[in-house]
């Protein structure tokens, strides 16, 4: 009898903010992920299994208890912490090939977004036009004319409905989807040209109507496209804001080359929190909620909603399941090498730094369940960090150019990153080892963008093309 007292060990399961799911529990030592699986189903009386996954001290359990505790010297007397992270329970499919590859723009294709539930593909040039792409067929749709500069950014509404892109010239316009047409004259009231555009959640507004776009110029500007002009200025940064982004909880963040993050409330402009810190230029923020932001009432079951009340709901419904009883996180990624994470609605010093890049970090992002966090560097690599505290976990080397943009797979098991070598590559977050390297582009990938149903990738960069990559 005595062996079998022997082998069990004191566990206290949390979940990946820290909380407790239910008391300590002895378990015994040959239980491994599977057992655990069923353990933390039953503890959270869940009436359909989950999928979790596990880990100790940030290292994830692929072993049984015990063979984790004599390689890593474990002391059984102390009681062992296990965080219980939720898995998705739809599995996506890695890409693997090119399935088309489709020429019309006549300059380097600067950007490319899926629509919300992933049926539709918008891109934007240096030829001045935004197109619409057909995923059927892989044929180009529409061609939307009228910006005299540049496209530098492009954005769906979360309900669908609408397509915004801004140039270069600073004006920007507002698109029908289902025509290529533009909805109404031109916006204009930037200085200088736009460098990001995010629109008002849907399920604090629906349907859609207000979004709000940065500039070079210093200010962002609210604008509703029922009334076809720019409704509020914020006006505050002394450089130009550099990224844009409207949170689940109504406030807008600003990210700027005067080293600060603004938040500002949306129904005045005010200024309601500072952000502070970085050293150097801000380049790119990123929310936790960004994926249910961004997809609205858009789920992987590819459900219709008949109404925008109904979108609302379910799009609430989401947000709130998604962003349980923390706080929306922030993260922003800058020049100076570094990260920080913030949870602003908390406070106004960040949670943690985060560092380890040799160069400006030019893209954060976090993964759609918000576990994770990735950001794309000049030092050529890739690097995965905690979503939750902020901690290193590893570092994705293989690209031989700097790394320009990252988008992740829905089940937020897989991370796309597209750079100036001309490859696009797809990284295992489990094994964190490369899954697939996607050579093909003639020239620098500037764009990559992967459907939020998970069926598609799309690229496009300097070799002017749109590539679309299936599994």
């Amino acid at each position: 009898m005595e062996d079998e007292e022997v082998n069990n060990v004191m566990c206290q399961f949390t979940d990946p903010e820290g909380t407790p799911l239910g008391a300590p529990l002895y378990l015994p030592q040959n239980a491994g992920p599977q057992q655990l699986q069923q353990i933390v189903n039953k503890l959270l009386n869940n009436e359909e299994k989950l999928p979790y996954a596990f880990y100790i001290s940030d290292q994830e359990l692929v072993v049984p208890l015990e063979t984790y505790l004599q390689k890593n010297k474990v002391s059984v007397e102390k009681v062992l912490a296990i965080v219980c992270q939720p898995q998705a329970i739809f599995r996506i499919r890695p890409v693997n090939r090119c399935s088309a590859t489709i020429a019309g723009h006549g300059e380097a294709v600067l950007s490319v977004a899926f629509s919300p539930d992933g049926r539709q593909l918008a891109s934007g040039s240096g030829d001045t036009t935004v197109r619409l792409w057909d995923l059927n067929t892989q044929t180009p749709m529409f061609t939307c004319t009228g910006h005299k500069n540049w496209v530098l950014c492009i954005a769906w509404s979360p309900d669908g409905k609408h397509l915004v892109s801004g140039s270069k010239a600073g004006e920007l316009q507002c698109w029908d989807p289902q025509t290529g047409k533009p909805s109404g004259n031109q916006l204009v009231g930037h200085k200088k040209w736009i460098t990001g555009i995010s629109w008002e959640p849907v399920h604090l507004n629906a349907p859609c109507r207000r979004f709000v776009s940065a500039s070079k110029d210093g200010d962002a500007r609210i604008w509703d496209i029922s009334l076809r002009k720019s409704v509020i200025c914020l006006s505050g940064h002394t450089l130009a804001i550099t990224c844009v982004k409207w949170g689940g909880d109504g406030v807008i963040y600003t990210g700027s080359q005067d080293c600060t993050i603004k938040v500002w409330e949306t129904s005045q402009g005010k200024l309601i929190r500072e952000l502070k810190g970085h050293g150097h230029w801000v380049n790119s923020l990123a929310l936790s909620t960004e994926y249910v932001l961004r997809t609205g009432a858009f789920d992987h079951t590819g459900k219709t909603h008949s109404s925008p009340e109904e979108m609302k709901k379910v799009a609430l419904e989401r947000y709130n399941k998604m962003k349980g009883n923390a706080p929306e996180r922030l993260v922003s990624g800058s020049d100076d090498f570094t990260m920080f994470l913030w949870e602003p609605a908390v406070s106004k010093h960040p949670k943690t730094r985060m560092t380890g890049h040799q160069q400006l970090v030019n893209h954060v992002y976090f993964s759609p369940d918000g576990n994770w966090v990735a950001s794309a560097s000049f030092d050529k690599s890739v690097k995965l960090w905690n979503g939750i505290t902020g901690k290193f976990v590893a570092a994705f080397r293989g690209h031989v150019g700097p790394v320009y943009q990252i988008s992740w797979s829905a089940d937020s098991r897989l991370l796309l990153s597209g750079s100036k070598d001309s490859t696009l590559k797809i990284w295992d977050i489990r094994t964190q080892k490369l899954k697939q390297d996607l050579p093909g582009h003639a020239d620098e990938v500037f764009a990559v963008d992967w459907s939020p149903d998970g069926e598609k990738v799309a690229s496009g960069g300097k070799d002017r093309v749109l590539k679309l990559w299936m599994g």
